[in-house]
């Protein structure tokens, strides 16, 4: 499981299927890559918007600032891509979810991604949303357990 970081932005998407969608797509591209070529203390907003092919007033008008943009990013990047591994027994497929989930939360990627999504983060939306990825793929593993048969404690959170 790669974890992967989409955030809900704090200013609804008008048209998530139009041009909203791809310039959210564009700009999260434009970030990665940035971060990757000249590191998280040199990137600057016009910098993004240039790599994205945007105005900075695009990015401040969707995102407000740098360190919201990157909470948006992060989340979206801490997010699974796939459903946790079936490893045919309840023991198994928690014990290797949590092993995994802990590797990638460890990680110097993994820790800055948390950083970033909870910085940006004042009303605490983010942290909601990143306990909402791991409750589901815990609901995940539970369903499945009990579709082979097994006695799975009830969840309330």
């Amino acid at each position: 499981m790669r974890i992967k970081v989409d955030r809900v932005s704090p200013r609804p998407m008008v048209r998530p299927g139009g041009r909203s969608a791809r310039i959210q797509q564009s700009v999260h591209a434009a970030v990665r890559e940035l971060l990757e070529e000249v590191g998280r203390d040199a990137l600057t907003v016009p910098m993004v918007a240039a790599r994205a092919g945007v105005t900075p007033s695009t990015i401040y008008r969707r995102w407000g600032n740098l360190q919201e943009l990157l909470s948006d990013v992060a989340v979206e990047r801490l997010r699974p891509e796939s459903e946790p591994p079936d490893l045919g027994g309840l023991r198994a497929d928690l014990d290797a979810w949590a092993e995994q989930f802990l590797d990638e939360m460890a990680s110097p990627s993994g820790r800055a991604y948390i950083r970033d999504a909870l910085l940006g983060d004042p009303d605490g939306a983010n942290a909601g949303q990143c306990s909402a990825y791991a409750a589901k793929q815990i609901d995940t593993v539970l369903a499945r357990a009990v579709q082979r048969g097994s006695r799975c404690p009830r969840r309330n959170w």
